[in-house]
């Protein structure tokens, strides 16, 4: 199959933006073709920059969420910055935002001065609670939007709660952006006009929280903290081997328990013990299953113990580290990983998970701090001299 043109080709993104909540949106759009120019600060830029320096001496927040796009400084206090802002948003089609709360509205990048200006601008803003609410002016990172969506409360195990391990409140905004932003452009494409994006972190964290929410609001109580182990199935959850590994499997019903124990265990009368014979059972006699199962499983490896649940149809995977997810032989056979160029020199990074057939995902550099700046401001019209001018005075 021929390849075709990336299906944002031709749509140009500006992108003032910091930290992971708009950056990943952004990023999702250059994979898709799009041409991100990214707004930074002169010198410091994007403060996710210094967040670590695990990759080469680069942030893996930012070698992550920050590829493919170019890297313009502005200081946007000057008049001069601001004035060339207000060229490029001429020239663009979406500007996305995730700035303090009120800071667009006191540049005048709030969506109703640019729809004004620039009809047909699709505008996205992104923050922790919105832009009206008691709420308002709150700082929001990822950590306290977990607290306050309710994820930490149900995170964790029976006698203390946990955040996520990751930072899934930037991740649900960034996503929730994202195709906001494709949908205001299939909106566009049949009306011609641009139309605001709003996303708050807490809004996009408390839809993935529904089912929770549901269980409490209807049912009075909320889902209990179960650290590794399923609520209401047993046995499922994580089993340690005797090599000192770990390995999580679950069991769906009566007749894969009947399975695990003459497969798995190869331990047949096991499953005719009264207190395991059902899951009801089970689960009321939890500690007694688990340990009867802990015994059998110290004389297995861990290799030896999914070989034997593949065998006999049990649904399991290893308790991968990073460093196991990275070798993934699965990345390998589906070819998903790419080389992609930074400061630092090249490195390694997944293909995006939604594959479409025939389009290439467009794999681009992470820039580094204002890369682009001087030929962007030549496209515009800028000489060498004013563009050194301008960097001269911390403009650019």
């Amino acid at each position: 199959m021929p390849f075709s043109v990336p299906p944002l080709d031709g749509i140009t993104v500006l992108a003032l933006e910091h930290a992971v909540a708009a950056p990943f949106a952004s990023r999702q759009l250059a994979d898709l073709g799009a041409r991100v120019v990214k707004i930074e600060r002169p010198g410091s830029g994007d403060f996710a920059r210094g967040y670590d320096q695990t990759v080469n001496g680069m942030s893996s927040f930012f070698v992550w969420a920050n590829r493919g796009k170019e890297s313009l400084t502005l200081d946007l206090k000057d008049a001069r910055a601001a004035g060339i802002l207000r060229q490029l948003l001429g020239e663009a089609d979406v500007f996305i935002q995730n700035l303090a709360p009120g800071a667009a509205s006191r540049m005048g990048l709030d969506f109703d001065t640019l729809h004004a200006a620039f009809p047909k601008l699709i505008v996205c803003d992104i923050s922790g609670y919105g832009d009206h609410g008691p709420y308002r002016d709150k700082k929001a990172y990822d950590l306290l939007i977990q607290a306050a969506a309710g994820l930490i409360s149900v995170t964790g195990t029976p006698d203390e709660p946990s955040r996520a391990g990751i930072s899934i409140a930037d991740i649900a905004a960034g996503m929730y952006a994202y195709t906001g932003i494709l949908s205001a452009l299939l909106h566009r494409g049949r009306t011609g006009t641009g139309v605001r994006v709003e996303v708050t972190m807490l809004e996009a964290l408390a839809e993935w929280m529904s089912y929770p929410l549901y269980f409490a609001h209807y049912g009075g109580e909320p889902p209990l903290r179960n650290g590794l182990s399923h609520p209401a199935i047993a046995p499922y959850g994580q089993y340690g081997t005797g090599d000192g590994n770990r390995v999580i499997f679950g069991l769906q019903n009566d007749r894969e328990w009947l399975r695990f124990c003459a497969e798995v265990l190869e331990d047949a009368a096991l499953a005719a013990d009264a207190r395991f014979s059902t899951n009801h059972q089970r689960v009321a006699n939890r500690a007694a299953l688990d340990a009867e199962i802990g015994r059998h499983l110290q004389r297995m490896t861990r290799a030896e113990l999914v070989a034997r649940l593949d065998r006999g149809g049990i649904a399991n995977a290893p308790l991968n580290d990073m460093h196991e997810v990275w070798a993934h032989p699965q990345f390998a056979a589906r070819g998903r990983w790419r080389e992609v160029a930074t400061p630092a020199g090249p490195v390694r990074a997944l293909l995006p998970p939604a594959t479409l057939g025939g389009v290439p995902a467009r794999m681009g550099g992470v820039p580094d701090v204002g890369e682009h700046t001087a030929p962007i401001l030549a496209a515009l019209g800028f000489s060498g001299a004013q563009v050194e001018a301008l960097r001269a005075d911390g403009a650019v």
